[in-house]
């Protein structure tokens, strides 16, 4: 997930674009400077790099190795937007490049692949030789949406041609399925680390869905709320049991997925406290609103800025907010009850 500010968002007036690395262990963001890593949990800078020649727009690790991937940020950039850049920060440089006509929107990475984002059109390569592998055609994508597995199985989700619908590329099992997620144009496309599951969000910003990207069935409904919201982020925890969700409401949602962690709405209170609450009309959903059928969250909280992203801190209970005004927060959930979250951690990582 990744936090991408125009030079008139954000409450802090460096930081550029802020992501999680594949496993959530480190914070990369992107300045009017430079970059900078940070490792998530403690919150630590472990190495930054300031440019006389100008800033980063975007900053994309690879796990924790000294490979980035990096985009240029406009005026006073250290490198063109239409560039793709392969840095190599134990050798200061940049090893490669890929060139295009238009903007990149977003890179991906994975020791095998490179992922290049345009407006409408997604590249995939080698990552050895940088040889073109595949070609995918999408709607307008101005966020730059898409997904990458981090595990074995190489799967990449993109938006399709039309608003609303995911393109989903399984190149192991060399399968594809385009997934009619919701009505309206995504705002959030994420993988867990195999692939195996998807999930989306759209500019509605009520419900976040899951998909089995093998089959392209939906396996779940959450339900943010019932009024409209930017959601901004989307995390599956390491071991696939949960998912937060972050928007511009400025709370932090947590959700269980597993089977186990989802019982009626009216009995979760007595009978079993760990689970995500589901309407009691559930046996009705073919028939009722979407309201009366998705799952509410199991545990939340809520942080003072509105635009931030968020992830798990390994396997543990443990959630990671980075937001847009440089400020970091760590917050526990009790796998047990749910309800409010307890706060441990607030901290700058980047001062204004």
């Amino acid at each position: 997930m990744t936090m991408k500010l125009g030079k008139d968002k954000g409450n802090n007036g460096d930081l550029v674009f802020a992501s999680f690395n594949q496993d959530y262990g480190c914070i990369a963001c992107a300045t009017q400077r430079g970059f900078c890593i940070f490792n998530s949990d403690p919150l630590k800078e472990r190495f930054r790099r300031d440019f006389e020649n100008g800033g980063i727009g975007i900053v994309e690790m690879l796990f924790r190795s000294n490979i980035l991937g990096l985009v240029g940020s406009g005026t006073n950039s250290k490198f063109p937007e239409n560039k793709a850049m392969i840095w190599d920060d134990y050798q200061n440089k940049c090893i490669a490049e890929l060139e295009f006509k238009s903007e990149v929107k977003a890179i991906k990475l994975r020791r095998d692949r490179i992922v290049v984002v345009l407006e409408s059109k997604v590249y995939v390569y080698n990552f050895a030789d940088l040889q073109l592998l595949h070609q995918i055609e999408t709607v307008s994508n101005p966020k730059g949406l898409c997904a990458l597995s981090a595990g074995s199985n190489i799967v990449l989700a993109t938006p399709g041609t039309k608003p609303g619908t995911v393109h989903v590329e399984a190149y192991e099992l060399k399968t594809n399925h385009v997934i009619n997620a919701h009505n309206n144009a995504l705002t959030q496309i994420v993988l867990n680390s195999d692939g195996s599951k998807l999930a989306t969000a759209s500019e509605k910003g009520t419900l976040v869905r899951i998909f089995d990207t093998k089959t392209g069935t939906q396996i779940k409904e959450l339900r943010r709320g019932a009024d409209k919201a930017e959601i901004h982020s989307l995390a599956f925890s390491p071991n696939s049991d949960w998912i937060c969700v972050s928007s511009d409401k400025g709370t932090v949602h947590i959700y269980g997925i597993t089977p186990e962690n989802s019982i009626v709405e009216e009995t979760s209170p007595k009978k079993d406290e760990s689970k995500t609450r589901v309407s009691s009309f559930s046996f009705m959903k073919e028939i009722l609103p979407s309201y009366f059928s998705s799952e509410w969250s199991f545990a939340s909280f809520h942080v003072p800025e509105s635009h931030s992203i968020c992830a798990f801190s390994g396997d543990s209970n443990h959630i990671i907010v980075v937001c847009a005004d440089g400020s970091y927060y760590k917050y526990t959930f009790d796998k047990v009850k749910g309800g409010e979250c307890k706060q441990d951690t607030v901290a700058k990582f980047l001062p204004k």
